[in-house]
């Protein structure tokens, strides 16, 4: 398996088709999201996490073979049935919304009524769920504008600033539409993707900006020399993702299923942003903007 990077031609294209495709899937993205904010009330679905509600882990002894079955135990809405361990395990997590269930005390007793050994039980409140939804946004947008901020101050020329900010603006915005389209819930676990997946696009976009402004040789070696290193690492992270994500799905390891998807949406949206957007606004920088 050739896992070189292989030599892209740039001068073969103009920055406006460079951009094309990057600028298209951002506005695809944002309308999904906009959208689904309207008919949903929210970007993407909320976990239990960020609306409140009950979770039971139970051991079905064969009772039931199937979430469908499950579902069928419960007098209240099932907000999701997830597999734990090996798929002959027979254990299973039951999330509840807050507003679909009174008791949780009545939701074991059901469980335990259809023959579930009940293991663990939990519940949070709406009110701290919401709390935790507010403390997750703000610390999305911490994040971003810190990121921005020094980004700006590194490099103190507009084009350059920008094209970072807009590729790791992109980089979120992609990975959070296709979420929706893939009934992803935003988790404790997928804002934490969230976050790498902005240290990921920031790391790929500076060693790009640094060879190109800032060692010798023309446009096209630099970017060259840039892409060797950062596709390389890309993927390999990429890899890694895809790995982690069908051996968790596997062995019914919660969380990380999601999170490792939410992580390679990203990174194959960062390969486009840096190598296409960033790229072509680089290339407008030092050949039409500096030349005005």
């Amino acid at each position: 398996m050739d896992l070189s990077v292989p030599t892209v031609d740039y001068s073969d294209y103009t920055n406006r088709q460079l951009v094309a495709i990057p600028l298209g899937l951002l506005a695809a993205s944002l309308v999904i999201l906009a959208v689904a904010t309207v008919v949903a009330g929210t970007p993407v679905e909320l976990g239990m996490e960020f609306t409140g509600g009950a979770e039971i882990q139970i051991h079905t002894n064969g009772t039931a073979d199937s979430p469908a079955e499950i579902e069928s135990s419960f007098d209240e809405p099932v907000e999701g049935v997830t597999q734990v361990g090996s798929p002959t395990s027979n254990t299973y997590i039951v999330e509840f919304q807050s507003e679909n269930y009174e008791d949780l005390d009545g939701l074991v007793t059901q469980a335990e009524d259809a023959g579930y050994d009940v293991q663990q039980q939990g519940e949070r409140s709406a009110s701290f769920a919401s709390d935790s939804q507010t403390q997750a946004v703000f610390g999305l947008v911490i994040a971003f504008a810190g990121m921005a901020a020094l980004v700006f101050l590194m490099f103190r020329t507009f084009v350059p600033s920008i094209a970072v900010v807009a590729s790791a603006f992109s980089d979120i915005m992609i990975p959070l539409a296709l979420m929706r389209l893939f009934n992803i819930e935003l988790t404790l676990g997928t804002v934490a993707a969230l976050l790498m997946l902005i240290g990921y696009s920031v790391d790929s976009d500076l060693l790009l900006n640094n060879h190109v402004l800032r060692r010798h040789g023309d446009f096209y070696t630099s970017t060259f020399r840039a892409m060797r290193t950062g596709v390389t690492m890309t993927v390999t992270s990429i890899a890694a993702m895809i790995v982690m994500t069908a051996v968790a799905s596997l062995f019914g390891i919660p969380l990380l299923p999601e999170v490792g998807l939410v992580l390679t949406f990203g990174l194959l949206a960062d390969l486009m942003n840096t190598y296409l957007l960033n790229v072509s606004l680089l290339r407008y920088y030092k050949y039409e903007a500096i030349a005005k």
